[in-house]
C-alpha cells in the first residue's frame, strides 16, 4: 500500500478545518477574564451566551447533517466554514452583549457543520478499519485549536486590542476555504486517487453502502442503533463544553492567574488532548488490524479511556497547580479519544449515505446538553461565589465530569443492539428530515 496515499491529504484538510473550529469558538472564554469586567458580566450571564451558542450549535445539526448527505461534503463543509468565518469575525464589530450574544449564535450555527461534515468525509476516504485512526487524527484538532488558541489569543488581545483577537482568528478560515475547494472530491472523481488506492478504499464495503435512497430522521429515530450514539454524545459533549469555556475562569479564580499568565496550563491541557486523540482512535484501529471485532475493539478502547476520567472527581483533594493540570490533561486526552471512537460507531452501525444525518442527531443531542449544562454551571458557582467558596462549586462539577463516561458507555451498551444490520433493515424510506 503506497504510503503517501491521497486520503491522508484529505485527512490533513479535516484537521485544519477542526482546528480552525476550536481556535475561532475558544477565543471568547479566553477572553473572558477581561471582557467580563469590561461589559460587567455574571458567571450567569456568561453562561447564556454559552447557552445561546450551544442551542443554535444544536439547532444547526438539525440542517447540516441532512444537507451534507444531500449536497455532499465539498458544498455542505465551504458553506459552514464561509459562514463561521464570517461570524468570528463579526464578534470585533460589537460593543454591547447582546451584539456578543448574536455572533454567538451564528457561530453556533454555522460550526455545527464541522463534524457531520468530516465524519461523512472519512467514511468516503478511508476502509473501516482506518476510520477510527483518520477521526482520530481529525478530531485531533480540537485539541490543537485549543492550544494555539491560549498561545495566540491572549498575545493578540494584549498586543492589538481585543478586536483584533476576534478578527484575525477569523480570517484564517477563508484561507483554508480556498484549499478546501482545490484540493477536495469524492474519490471516484478525483485525479489524484490511483486504482489502487481506489481498491483500497472499497475494502470491507457492501453494495447497500453504495446506493440507496436517503432515509428521513423519523426513521432513523426508530433505529436503536441512533439512540446509543445519541445517549453518548448527551452524556459526554458538555464535559468538553465545560473544559473549553470554563478552564480559564477555573485557572483565573482559583490559581490567580492573569490573562498574560493563563496560556501555559492551558497549553499543556490540550496538547495532551491531542495525543489522546490520536492514540485513543489508534487503539481501536489496532485491536482491529489484530483480529478483533469492530464493535468489540470500539467498547473495549471506550471503556477503557472512559475509565481514565474518573481520577478527575477526586480534584477536591489537590491543591498544587501543576498537579491539578495534569489530572486534568488525563481527562481531556480521554474524552478526545472517547470521541474519536464515539463518532466513528456512527460510520460502524449505518452506510455512507447515512452518516451525516446520523451524526448531525448525536451532535444536536450533545449540544442540547451543552446547552443545560451551562446554565447549572452558571447557577452553580454564583451561587458557591456569594458564599465566598467557588471551589466547591468547581469540585461538585469535577466529579460529575469523572461520572459521566462510565455512565454513559454502560448505557450505550444496553441500548445497541446485538444484530446492527437486522437493526437497520427496519428503515423505512423517506426523504424528509
Amino acid at each position: 500500500m503506497d504510503r503517501s496515499a491521497y486520503r491522508w491529504r484529505i485527512c490533513a484538510l479535516l484537521f485544519f478545518a477542526t482546528t480552525i473550529n476550536y481556535l475561532d469558538r475558544q477565543v471568547l472564554g479566553l477572553l473572558k477574564p477581561d471582557l467580563g469586567v469590561r461589559f460587567h458580566w455574571t458567571e450567569s450571564e456568561y453562561s447564556y451566551m454559552v447557552a445561546v451558542f450551544t442551542a443554535c450549535y444544536a439547532f444547526g445539526l438539525i440542517l447540516s447533517g441532512k444537507m451534507v448527505d444531500r449536497f455532499g461534503v465539498k458544498l455542505g463543509y465551504g458553506i459552514c466554514v464561509l459562514v463561521w468565518s464570517i461570524a468570528a469575525c463579526g464578534h470585533s464589530l460589537v460593543r454591547d452583549t447582546l451584539g456578543f450574544v448574536l455572533m454567538r449564535g451564528l457561530l453556533g450555527v454555522a460550526e455545527s457543520g464541522n463534524f457531520p461534515s468530516a465524519v461523512k468525509a472519512v467514511s468516503e476516504w478511508f476502509p473501516r478499519k482506518e476510520q477510527a485512526l483518520a477521526v482520530g487524527i481529525l478530531t485531533s484538532g480540537t485539541s490543537i485549536g485549543a492550544v494555539a488558541a491560549p498561545a495566540v489569543v491572549p498575545w493578540l488581545a494584549a498586543s492589538y486590542g481585543w478586536q483584533a483577537a476576534f478578527l484575525v482568528t477569523g480570517l484564517v478560515g477563508v484561507v483554508w476555504l480556498g484549499l478546501w475547494y482545490l484540493m477536495y472530491s469524492t474519490p471516484q472523481k478525483h485525479k489524484r486517487v490511483s486504482v489502487a488506492e481506489l481498491k483500497y478504499i472499497a475494502e470491507e464495503r457492501v453494495d447497500s453502502e453504495e446506493r440507496g435512497a436517503s432515509v428521513g430522521w423519523l426513521s432513523l429515530l426508530r433505529v436503536r442503533s441512533t439512540y446509543a450514539f445519541i445517549v453518548g454524545k448527551l452524556l459526554t459533549d458538555p464535559i468538553w463544553w465545560f473544559m473549553l469555556f470554563w478552564l480559564p475562569s477555573y485557572f483565573s479564580s482559583h490559581y490567580h492567574l492573569d490573562l498574560k499568565n493563563l496560556g501555559l496550563p492551558l497549553v499543556v491541557v490540550y496538547v495532551a488532548t491531542s495525543i489522546g486523540s490520536i492514540v485513543g482512535g489508534w487503539l481501536s484501529s489496532w485491536l482491529i488490524a489484530r483480529g478483533w471485532g469492530v464493535n468489540r475493539a470500539r467498547q473495549t478502547a471506550m471503556l477503557g479511556l472512559a475509565f481514565l476520567v474518573v481520577p478527575i472527581a477526586f480534584s477536591s483533594w489537590v491543591e498544587n497547580m501543576w498537579s491539578m493540570v495534569g489530572l486534568l490533561s488525563l481527562a481531556a486526552a480521554a474524552h478526545q479519544g472517547w470521541s474519536a471512537n464515539l463518532f466513528t460507531t456512527a460510520s460502524d452501525m449505518f452506510p455512507k449515505r447515512l452518516v451525516g444525518s446520523v451524526v448531525g442527531i448525536g451532535g444536536m443531542a450533545g449540544a442540547i446538553g451543552g446547552t443545560l449544562f451551562p446554565l447549572f454551571v452558571g447557577v452553580l458557582l454564583d451561587h458557591f461565589n456569594a458564599l465566598g467558596n467557588i471551589n466547591t462549586g468547581y469540585n461538585i462539577l469535577f466529579a460529575v465530569c469523572g461520572s459521566a463516561y462510565l455512565v454513559s458507555w454502560a448505557l450505550m451498551r444496553l441500548i445497541r443492539p446485538a444484530d446492527t444490520d437486522a437493526n437497520l433493515g427496519t428503515l423505512t424510506v423517506n426523504s424528509s428530515i
